[in-house]
């Protein structure tokens, strides 16, 4: 895993934000741990990683975080992805 963030504490769209900016700071192809909360945040983060072309390589219960925490697993897009192509 390249990196992991823990957002299980902000609130949407704060819970993107804090996601674009940690795969901004990844290579194409490195991997990026999301910590969320179920609700709002497991529905909304990995959507809109797709729509922007990353890949969402797993999502599963993550109790060892908490009660009600999950574990997003984001694959950063290749160039060239469909979100690059968008005018």
């Amino acid at each position: 895993m390249s990196r992991c963030i823990d957002i299980r504490d902000a609130a949407c769209p704060l819970t993107w934000v804090r996601t674009r900016v940690a795969l901004d700071q990844l290579a194409a192809g490195e991997t990026l741990e999301v910590l969320v909360v179920e609700g709002e945040s497991l529905d909304n983060v990995p959507r809109t990683a797709e729509e922007e072309g990353h890949s969402v390589a797993s999502r599963e219960p993550w109790p060892q975080a908490g009660q009600g925490a999950w574990r997003v697993l984001l694959v950063k897009r290749t160039p060239g992805a469909r979100s690059d192509l968008l005018p």
